[in-house]
């Protein structure tokens, strides 16, 4: 038997020749030594495919930036996806990450090619026009600059993407959509996460120019307390509502009101309104406006503009049943219902009084005697006339027993 005895190393591996050091990276590659060494070779046999991709982010790293770097993604998915410039649709890979929509050309690309921002979201919409994809569902994105149209695999992927873009846009979860519990309770969770994160991006952030002077008089409806971007946003969102709002000006001493109007495209004016020490309101223009109450400034301003100008006025959605959740006592799943809408039971009706019922105790009234002797026409056919000369059986018994009676009473005292 022979005994195997293994030498010891004194000597570390050294790198093969013509290989550099370990570290560093060729020259126009991207790819540090051990990586090209580790990649697996692509289907051509030429470049290892760790180099391929390198090559293809770096030819798109221009107009993006890393994935990794993005707010987070709460919904993702392919888009067809045509701006107002563009002749046609491209297929994008589309995640909604924070406020925007960031489009990549595949799911695997870490580098996005286009951002749509959606502070300046006006609308979306149905598209009800064919495509050549009878399945396909289209979107209208109406943005402050302009419209997007948005191409998405079939409806029930547009209801989500629109599900998910109100949520994130309003921070409120839509209720005129038609999504399953489940869906609805992402959405709730998607409104929590980018509450937060918008919190925790401005800290410091106050509320929307709160005012630090009382207000006098009664507060117009048309009052809204939101900043000068978010005057104008409504405005346009809501151009049917009205064209004018009063809210809080910036410096938080004084009002403003924003106005729109068409002019080949949304025409916006703000006008200062300032609390005069004396009391009262006045309109900061070239030639001041005067007026008692905020109701007297928004009167000017339609009189001014001859009713060009109108109060913006927004009839906020009710619900018209009446919902609640309740767990499932054999899965514990939480389920929205509907309360019955049936009326409610009525309660049962008193009986009506026997206007004719009267206690023992009780007495008629003596009869009115100024009634008897009121003068009445001579007219035989006249009722009344029959009804005095004519007296019932009843009162005729009781007029007899009355004189027998006084009969009586004169013969005993006699």
């Amino acid at each position: 038997m022979f005994n195997l005895v293994h030498a010891p190393q004194t000597q570390q591996a050294r790198p093969a020749v013509g290989s550099p050091p370990p570290g560093q990276r060729l020259v126009g590659e991207g790819v540090s030594a051990p990586q090209l060494l580790r990649a697996p070779l692509s289907s051509a046999g030429a470049l290892p495919a760790t180099l391929m991709a390198a090559a293809a982010v770096r030819q798109r790293s221009g107009p993006g930036g890393p994935r990794a770097q993005l707010p987070p993604c709460y919904y993702e998915g392919y888009l067809e996806k045509r701006a107002p410039k563009e002749k046609g649709s491209r297929r994008l890979w589309t995640c909604l990450c924070g406020n925007s929509l960031y489009f990549f050309n595949n799911a695997k690309d870490t580098h996005y090619v286009e951002k749509l921002d959606l502070n300046g979201f006006v609308s979306l919409k149905d598209d009800c026009s064919r495509d050549r994809n009878l399945e396909a569902a289209r979107l209208i994105l109406r943005m402050k600059d302009g419209e997007t149209k948005l191409t998405a695999p079939n409806l029930e992927s547009r209801e989500l993407w629109k599900g998910f873009l109100y949520s994130v846009i309003d921070l409120n979860v839509p209720s005129c959509l038609t999504l399953l519990p489940g869906q609805l309770q992402m959405l709730r969770e998607v409104v929590d996460k980018e509450r937060s994160r918008r919190r925790s991006r401005n800290p410091a952030r106050a509320p929307p120019s709160p005012l630090s002077v009382p207000l006098v008089g009664e507060i117009p409806p048309c009052f809204r307390p939101v900043s000068r971007t978010e005057a104008e946003v409504l405005l346009e969102r809501h151009p049917d509502c009205g064209n004018m709002l009063l809210r809080p000006g910036r410096d938080g001493c004084s009002l403003a009101v924003t106005t729109r109007q068409d002019l080949n495209g949304s025409v916006f004016r703000h006008y200062r309104v300032t609390q005069r020490d004396q009391g009262g309101y006045v309109i900061d223009v070239e030639n001041p406006i005067p007026c008692a109450t905020l109701h007297e400034v928004i009167d000017a301003l339609v009189e001014k503009t001859a009713g060009t100008l109108q109060p913006f006025l927004l009839e906020e959605p009710y619900e018209e049943n009446i919902t609640y959740v309740s767990a499932n006592d054999e899965n514990g799943e939480r389920i929205l219902h509907t309360a019955p809408t049936s009326p409610l039971p009525k309660a049962p009706a008193l009986p009506p009084k026997d206007r004719w019922c009267s206690s023992p105790l009780s007495r008629s009234p003596a009869p009115d005697r100024r009634i008897l002797t009121s003068p009445v026409p001579a007219s035989p056919t006249n009722p009344m006339r029959r009804l005095i000369l004519s007296p019932s059986p009843l009162a005729h018994t009781l007029n007899e027993e009355l004189k027998m009676t006084l009969e009586r009473r004169r013969a005993s005292q006699e």
